[in-house]
């Protein structure tokens, strides 16, 4: 898909992989929605986009499902058709399932995946209706989607249980709806990243970012929203990019804590 062809969704686009994602795809000539909770920061981001007909802001929770339905049509009306959907909302919550407090509360652990699993799939499911009905490109393809796993999908630290269930679950699901999806000729595809400098760590010392970076073994360093972006991108261009869920970890193996 050339990047100027470009329709999307983008969740958790005010802020994160979401923002930088946003930008790539207006820098290369797309259009873009930003979905969010988070309307300060979105229109933050459509300020420094500049005024533009090719990028707007819908508000919306991507655990409803009236207003992911209803966010859809505002932006098939907008441009006509929707394309790519890239799933970068979701929230990392920590919790021991016991500790010195008790046992984990069960609606912690139900957030977490009602927003980063449920979530993500809602809004594929009701995406992915509209991108059916897409005229096939070039490569005979209708729309390409990009769901944020995590490599705590694979390395689940301590006090992650609930975050890791649910992105280990986002990469489950990334087979099994490529190969449903193969029939209508939109790809399903999952990135998995791992420490990046996003919203998560805004919280913590300069000194504590610094320790977390210098775990990973090389670039020796957190990565950076704008590298996530660059792995969109690559996969919207390669077609043979297909039910797969890619690490983008500078080779990090987490440790238990």
């Amino acid at each position: 898909m050339e990047s100027n062809d470009v329709k999307a969704i983008v969740t958790g686009g005010a802020s994160g992989l979401g923002e930088a994602t946003v930008r790539k795809l207006i820098d290369g000539g797309g259009m873009v929605a930003i979905v969010d909770r988070n309307e300060t920061r979105a229109k933050q981001l459509l300020t420094d986009l500049g005024e533009s007909d090719r990028v707007f802001f819908v508000q919306a929770d991507v655990t409803n499902a009236m207003q992911v339905e209803e966010m859809a049509r505002k932006v098939y009306e907008r441009f006509g058709s929707i394309n790519v959907l890239i799933n970068c909302a979701g929230i990392a919550t920590p919790g021991k399932v016991l500790s010195h407090k008790g046992t984990m509360d069960l609606a912690a652990f139900e957030r977490v995946i009602q927003v980063n699993l449920i979530g993500t799939f809602n809004v594929l499911r009701v995406v992915s209706s509209f991108m059916k009905e897409n005229t096939t490109n070039g490569q005979e393809e209708r729309g390409v989607i990009i769901n944020t796993s995590s490599v705590a999908a694979y390395e689940g630290q301590i006090g992650q249980a609930a975050y890791s269930a649910s992105k280990g679950a986002v990469a489950s699901m990334t087979l099994p709806i490529a190969r449903e999806f193969a029939s209508i000729g939109v790809r399903v595809m999952a990135i998995a990243p791992g420490l990046f400098e996003t919203p998560m760590f805004d919280t913590l010392p300069e000194a504590a970012k610094n320790h977390l970076g210098s775990s990973v073994p090389f670039p020796n360093r957190l990565g950076y929203p704008s590298e996530y972006a660059t792995l969109v991108e690559s996969i919207l261009h390669n077609p043979m990019l297909n039910g797969e869920v890619i690490r983008l970890d500078g080779a990090i193996r987490m440790q238990p804590k």
